[in-house]
Formats: C-alpha cells, structure tokens, sequence
C-alpha cells in the first residue's frame, strides 16, 4: 500500500471535522488538521486554506461554535466546539457516506 498523501475526497472534509471534534472534543484548527492527519496514518493532508474556509462553513451553518484561548504554547488561537445541531448533521452524514461508499465498493468489486 502507498504510503503517499492524498487529497481529501471533494465534499468530506467538513465530514472529517465534524468526526474529529466528535471524538476528541474542543480543539483550535492546527489540532483539528492534526488530528485528522494523525487518524488516517499520515494519508490524509488538511491544508490551511481549506480547513478554515470549512471551520467558517460549519460556524455559520450552526454546526460548531468558537471561541478564542490560549495555546499550550501561550498562542491565541480560536477553537471549536459542535453543537447538537452538528451531532444530528453528522450522524445523517456518516449514514449517507456509508451508504454511498458501500454502493461505490460494491461497484468496484463487481468490476474485478
């Protein structure tokens, strides 16, 4: 297997926050994007300009809040929370992307 990074599949990043603050609860972006690069191994690359336009999204959907602080490192930072209403969209999400993603598999094994 390809030790290699790889883009984040178009539409699963905010998927990917949402899990990780789910998992490990209040965390400013660098931990988020951390975080999820730590998960997946190494695979999985957050960049800076796609995980805070993403933080900003989810804000103003509702779906996490934010509020500033301070590093371990004595840094300001904004970190983020969810919400109950990111707790229900996540949910519906990971059933919707487990659905897809068993169609897709399924697709690709008959395919062999």
């Amino acid at each position: 297997m390809s030790t290699r990074r790889a883009e984040i599949p178009p539409g699963t990043l905010d998927l990917l926050i949402l899990r990780t603050l789910d998992k490990r609860g209040t965390l400013h972006g660098f931990e988020i994007a951390r975080a999820i690069e730590e998960v997946s191994e190494d695979v999985l690359k957050v960049e800076e300009g796609s995980l805070y336009p993403a933080l900003q999204r989810l804000l103003l959907k509702g779906f996490v809040k934010a509020s500033w602080g301070t590093t371990g490192e004595n840094r300001r930072a904004r970190y983020y929370r969810m919400t109950s209403g990111g707790t229900k969209y996540l949910g519906s999400e990971l059933s919707h992307f487990h659905h897809v993603f068993g169609a897709v598999l399924r697709v690709l094994e008959v395919s062999r």
